[in-house]
């Protein structure tokens, strides 16, 4: 069944008209024979579109009951049974009543168009997920019913109902969108001039922008190369040379009077031969994004090229360059990349702008490699000079008993592979010298009259110029080979090393800083490296690596300033310039890491002060009510036995005594647990680990609560090994959850307590009847000062450290405590820990 269309109404604020339109639709379709229902329509008690529904076919509302009231909703069953060609749904963004078919409306909605039915609907722009925020802003109103962006992109059909501020206000003042006791109210807080001219442009914003998708993907599915000038896009080409600024500031004006986009976009070649400054670069784009505009890069062989088809791309109406201050003559030999951008880029118009340099305008010399290449090893060179005054000279000689066999041209020509060797040892120099002295070695053996630097025949004299001219270029493209070759090289180390350092600046604590100087000191060779931070005595060693450690900034090599006065110190060898960019992206990390310490520390000192001030508020609710309920109650009993106003009966005195004794047990209860957890949480738990009998423990946990006992069952084998534990912590730990278990259990319920062995650990489970602890606090009842339980005696006391103290207990003496659900209902803790050998 092929899926139905829909289609989508959208407008700035309610009362622009998308009902009606969505109405007329209908009726039109209607009309033109169309069987079409209305499948929820809301008029807001307004007759315009009460009556606007006309003789529409109505499916029934459904009655969905909620918190004694009853809602009307979209009766989603209904309208698949009825099963028409259209359906007209109101509100997309609707939430539909808790206990109906779907949560949202554009989910009964998507049932429909997968049913085959085509689905007409209306949406607000404040709607809109992506626009939420900005909604709050501009109106104050917290939007809650919301609807994703990717629901209303996917309509076939999105159209804007559009109508001034002006005219909708006078359309809410005559009453036709809200009530008259409500118009006031709502011209003079969501209806605003302002704030419907601001929803308006977005509006027409988001449907614009939706149109220009539409426009992209027909010319993608057509095969449309032209550029279709639908919007002004002004692309600015940056280059990382002086003026880009004065570039974007005219690019920025040209974009802003069209009210169109600016894209400033870099090219980098290929081959990595021509590389900007990045500094400048990184000037530019943050000048573009402050202007409001988005920052591409591109690679290409040829700049021109790829820079039209980037335009061409953006769909751009206009192309900003500047103008070159390239030499004629370096024009002439490399070609004008303006003269080809104006060639190719057609119909984009292209506008090239002057530098506006001043003559004293100092000018950045444009760097030709995207860093310098690693220098020759002195040992490679010095061969390779040694080999141009003496090799050269010996193979020469070596070669001159075969002049008669291959001739001059052919000794030429094998000769040849001299300066070429030469060239990849040492480079351009020593190949050079190499050249011009097999020039003449080869004149002075090969050439009649041999041993003079004469010529008897031009064709000789053209052979041996030719021999150099040759050995001369050939040498100068092995050397710039083996340049480049160092220099990608030595460009896949600092990607390498940056990718290292982005890695290193995640680990955002102390070892972010070790990784750090670690990977500067092997990214670049320093000697040493390392990061000083000052003391009253001195400079103190944060982190190091390699040998010296540098301890003083006396001496270095580089130093720069990092965080609250420290230092980076780095010591070796010179450092050439085009290693500081690395270096100043690792100070830059070496900062962040350094701030990431700090905050992490203050995050964690505020936590501690958070949690200090939670536990302290705590412990002043348990002194003010845990504390003083107690007590009140033993001052009470005391009092009354202590008047000589009143002889009290036996009974009477009795039951005082008692209530002294009750008190007094949950005082002491309390103050305990008090004292536990402070020996918790300072670690100061003294533990004596021996072979402990758990069925003594248990009994001997039961002896001391004061609650009722009667109604525990314990079940213990006889023949159940003993475990490694602390016998004074364990039988606290047993007591607690027991009470804890007495506590929580409905009246007339057993508590049962059982041991056995399981997985080669002794287990004990404390097992009640109660409703049981929801799965999502059962991590909660361990912390300390929680009073959640598993049923509903909310006049149970105590300050909620029990099962935080048993926990604490019985992870000491390294068990585990657990709650599991008890099948036919209930809770069940269980406590395992070691077999004793």
């Amino acid at each position: 069944m092929p899926r139905g269309e829909l289609r989508i109404y959208i407008g700035a604020a309610p009362g622009v008209g998308k009902t009606f339109a969505m109405l007329h639709e209908g009726r039109r379709r209607r009309d033109r024979g169309t069987d079409v229902v209305v499948g929820f329509v809301e008029t807001h008690g307004r007759p315009a579109t009460a009556a606007a529904v006309g003789d529409l076919e109505v499916v029934p509302r459904r009655v969905v009951p909620y918190r004694g009231v009853e809602f009307e909703e979209m009766d989603t069953d209904a309208v698949l049974a009825r099963a028409p060609q259209v359906a007209l749904v109101d509100e997309l963004a609707h939430t539909d009543v808790p206990g109906s078919r779907h949560e949202k409306r554009w989910q009964d909605i998507e049932e429909l168009l997968a049913a085959g039915i085509t689905v007409i609907s209306t949406v607000n722009i404040q709607h809109l997920e992506s626009l939420n925020d900005v909604i709050e802003r501009i109106t104050g109103v917290v939007q809650r019913e919301r609807v994703p962006d990717a629901v209303v992109r996917a309509a076939d059909q999105i159209e804007l109902v559009d109508m001034t501020p002006e005219a909708l206000r006078r359309r809410m003042a005559h009453g036709n969108i809200y009530k008259a006791e409500k118009v006031d109210a709502a011209l003079g807080h969501y209806f605003r001039v302002g704030n419907l001219a601001a929803l308006r442009e977005l509006a027409l914003l988001w449907v614009a922008d939706r149109v220009e998708e539409g426009i992209d993907e027909y010319r993608e599915r057509h095969g449309i190369n032209e550029v279709w000038e639908t919007r002004e896009r002004v692309v600015v080409a940056l280059t990382g040379a002086p003026g880009g600024e004065q570039l974007l500031r005219r690019g920025a004006r040209m974009a802003g009077r069209a009210r169109g986009e600016l894209i400033g976009v870099h090219v980098r070649t290929a081959d990595g031969r021509e590389a900007p400054d990045e500094e400048l670069l990184d000037r530019h784009r943050a000048l573009l994004e402050q202007m409001g505009g988005r920052y591409a890069e591109v690679t290409g062989d040829d700049a021109a090229d790829a820079l039209v088809h980037f335009a061409k791309g953006e769909n751009a109406t206009q192309l900003v360059l500047g103008a070159s201050n390239r030499s004629r003559l370096r024009e002439f030999a490399q070609g004008s990349v303006i003269n080809r951008v104006i060639r190719q880029s057609a119909p984009i118009d292209v506008h090239v702008i002057s530098s506006g340099l001043s003559p004293t305008t100092p000018v950045r010399p444009r760097r030709r490699g995207r860093r310098a290449p690693a220098p020759r090893p002195p040992r490679a060179r010095a061969a390779a000079w040694l080999a141009a005054f003496v090799g050269i000279p010996a193979i020469v000689v070596a070669f001159a008993p075969f002049k008669s066999a291959i001739g001059v041209p052919g000794l030429l020509l094998g000769l040849l592979l001299a300066p070429v060797s030469v060239a990849v040892l040492g480079g351009l120099g020593p190949a050079l010298t190499a050249s011009a002295v097999a020039f003449v070695f080869a004149d002075w053996l090969y050439i009649e009259p041999t041993r003079s630097l004469r010529f008897a025949h031009a064709g000789d004299a053209f052979a041996l110029v030719v021999f150099m001219v040759v050995s001369a270029l050939v040498s100068g493209l092995v050397d710039r080979l083996a340049r480049h070759s160092a220099q990608l090289a030595r460009s896949q180390a600092e990607t390498e090393a940056l990718a290292q350092l982005a890695s290193g600046t995640a680990l955002l604590d102390s070892a972010a800083l070790t990784h750090l100087v670690d990977e500067l000191h092997q990214a670049l060779g320093f000697d040493g490296v390392s990061v000083l931070a000052p003391t009253p005595d001195g400079w103190r060693v944060d982190a190091f690596a390699g040998e010296p450690i540098p301890t003083t900034p006396d001496g270095a090599s580089y130093s720069a300033e990092l965080g609250n006065g420290a230092l980076l110190v780095v010591r070796g060898a010179s450092m050439a310039a085009a290693d500081r960019r690395l270096l100043s992206a690792f100070v830059s990390q070496l900062r962040v890491a350094q701030d990431s310490m700090r905050l992490q520390a203050a995050a964690l000192e505020s936590k501690g002060l958070a949690e200090g001030n939670r536990i302290r508020e705590a412990i002043l609710a348990a002194v003010s009510h845990d504390l003083r309920g107690p007590l009140a109650g033993i001052k009470a009993a005391a009092t009354s036995l202590l008047s000589r106003d009143v002889v009290w009966p036996a009974e009477q005195v009795r039951a005082f005594c008692e209530t002294i004794d009750q008190e007094s047990e949950r005082l002491n209860s309390v103050v305990t647990n008090l004292l536990d957890m402070g020996r918790l949480q300072a670690q100061m738990v003294g533990l004596r680990i021996e072979p402990t009998s758990v069925e003594e423990v248990i009994w001997a946990a039961l002896a001391t609560l004061s609650a009722d006992v009667s109604r525990v069952e314990v079940v213990v084998p006889e023949d159940l090994p003993p475990v490694y534990a602390d016998a004074a912590l364990l039988e606290r730990a047993v007591a607690n959850v027991a009470l804890n278990a007495i506590n929580w259990a409905p009246q007339g319920t057993p508590v049962r307590v059982e041991a056995g062995v399981a997985g080669g650990r002794v287990v004990i489970r404390v097992v009640d009847r109660g409703a049981g602890i929801p799965r999502d606090q059962r991590a909660a009842v361990f912390q300390p000062f929680q009073r959640l339980g598993d049923g509903g005696n909310a006049f149970i006391s105590g300050i909620g450290l029990g099962l935080a103290v048993t926990k604490g207990f019985v992870e000491a003496m390294d068990g585990d405590i657990a709650i599991d659900d008890t099948p036919g209902g209930g809770t069940t803790m269980s406590i395992s820990l070691g077999l004793a050998a």
